[in-house]
């Protein structure tokens, strides 16, 4: 059943934020948002009986919430990042996943209606806002933790890495040494972040980071944005290092990062862990399907999703003390819905397409639980050591290492994991990484693909605790 909304206009703002109506039921006290996303994956493929990702398909969903009707709002990758920060909508060039940073050109002098500044370009100008933006307004906390970025420091610093605008994108393709994509780290390309380069640096960092910003509830960011590298995220069958990606590296990657978040405090008191895609792939215009009346940018020679108006279904799964597990929802939602849903948990007004009027929230349909986190009994585990699963474990200054044994790591994994994942709702441990900068190995990419596959990252020395 879709929640109803009703719309708030502070027009000296010049927003528009969505609150619950009266009759709806009241949303959880999430102060914890965390969004991992994947890369070009339909639903059927990754959520469906055969999919190579059971981890995904199956554990997560019957520990939370499965949502099958959500939708990307464009291709290429770009786009759908942008519209997951800004609630910008597609354009021609962004649509191109940006190889050439071309700073945006208006055509129009403000933003119009929607929110949207109409025009072509890829990096933003500081009179467009992000999400980042307002939560700093509102005294919250962000970090974008991105896997590899600054592992060649010839190709992008190790914080709020990316090339100037007008020049050559150099990390549109992977190497042995370093995965991180620019176009998968949607806060570069807003002038309202990077022109403060010290402030975006504070704030884009390497993942081998989270480890140590998960360690206590207070250091851990309100909004947590996770990128992996090219070889984790999904996309490449074959990673540029000859190892195998697509779903089965995403499944290697969640069975260790989604219990180290599962397990801080922050999220086991009031937190949300959203995981998704950022379009489908494939062929036929299932793939190019949309949701939610999806509007596209005026002037542009290309619907958002090239052959048609959205990115595909491909779902998604969350994560929460607030969530009943094994729930399924059919609501539909999209990126601007994930926008506008995060942005209404922190009472924040809506950017761009995330403030259209019709556009469902996240609401009782998901949030179910019967009770507060904070009333869950805490339960100790066993202290388990992840230095001697070389898939989870990599240290960056050994990441020439042979790529042998990978079957029995994997058995290994599970068995090191499959320990803490395997109680449901009841998540209590806090996983302190004693090696934390350890967790960023390299994964190569595939010559000449466009988007990414993924690879798995880990601390190297893992203990349990309580809080």
């Amino acid at each position: 059943m879709r929640i109803k909304t009703i719309l708030l206009l502070p027009l000296a703002l010049g927003w528009v934020g969505v609150a619950p109506a009266a009759d709806a039921p009241q949303a959880p006290a999430i102060r914890h948002v965390f969004v991992l996303l994947l890369e070009n994956q339909n639903f059927e493929n990754s959520f469906g009986p055969h999919s190579a990702a059971p981890y995904l398909a199956r554990h997560l969903p019957a520990r939370g919430a499965l949502l099958r009707q959500y939708y990307a709002v464009g291709h290429d990758s770009l786009p759908n990042y942008l519209a997951l920060i800004s609630g910008q909508a597609p354009n021609d060039t962004s649509q191109l996943d940006c190889e050439l940073l071309e700073e945006f050109v208006p055509t129009a002098p403000g933003l119009d209606e929607h929110g949207q500044l109409h025009g072509r370009g890829c990096v933003y100008p500081a009179t467009v806002h992000t999400l980042a933006d307002q939560l700093e307004a509102a005294g919250l906390t962000w970090k974008a933790y991105m896997q590899d970025m600054g592992n060649d420091p010839a190709r992008e610093a190790a914080t709020c890495g990316h090339a100037p605008a007008g020049s050559e994108d150099p990390t549109q393709f992977a190497t042995a040494r370093d995965q991180y994509a620019a176009r998968h780290d949607p806060f570069v390309y807003f002038h309202s972040l990077i022109d403060d380069p010290a402030r975006c640096a504070a704030h884009v960092v390497n993942l081998r980071q989270l480890p140590a910003d998960l360690r206590q509830r207070s250091a851990t960011p309100n909004f947590v944005f996770i990128t992996p590298n090219l070889c984790n995220d999904g996309h490449d069958a074959v990673c540029a290092d000859g190892r195998r990606g697509g779903l089965t590296a995403v499944n290697r990657f969640l069975q260790y990062w989604v219990p180290l978040i599962e397990a801080s405090a922050a999220f086991r008191k009031d937190g949300l862990l959203i995981i998704t895609f950022d379009e489908a792939d494939g062929e036929g215009p299932q793939t190019s399907q949309a949701c939610c009346g999806e509007i596209p940018l005026p002037g542009q020679r290309n619907q958002p999703g090239l052959g048609g108006p959205g990115g595909g279904r491909v779902g998604a799964v969350l994560l929460s003390p607030f969530i009943r597990p094994g729930t399924v929802s059919d609501v539909p939602y999209n990126h601007y819905s994930l926008l506008r849903s995060i942005e209404s948990i922190f009472s924040l007004p809506s950017l761009g397409h995330a403030g259209a009027a019709d556009l469902a929230t996240l609401g009782a349909d998901v949030f179910n639980a019967a009770r507060s986190p904070s009333t869950a009994p805490m339960r100790r585990c066993r202290r388990r050591n992840l230095r001697s699963v070389p898939d989870l474990a990599p240290d960056v200054q050994h990441d020439q290492r042979a790529d042998d044994g990978h079957d029995d790591a994997g058995r290994m994994e599970r068995g090191a994991v499959g320990g803490l994942v395997e109680q449901a709702g009841d998540q209590t441990t806090h996983k302190r990484s004693h090696d934390a900068e350890h967790a960023g190995h390299e994964q190569p990419h595939v010559l000449g693909a466009r988007h990414d596959g993924a690879r798995n990252q880990a601390d190297d020395d893992t203990d349990d605790e309580h809080p």
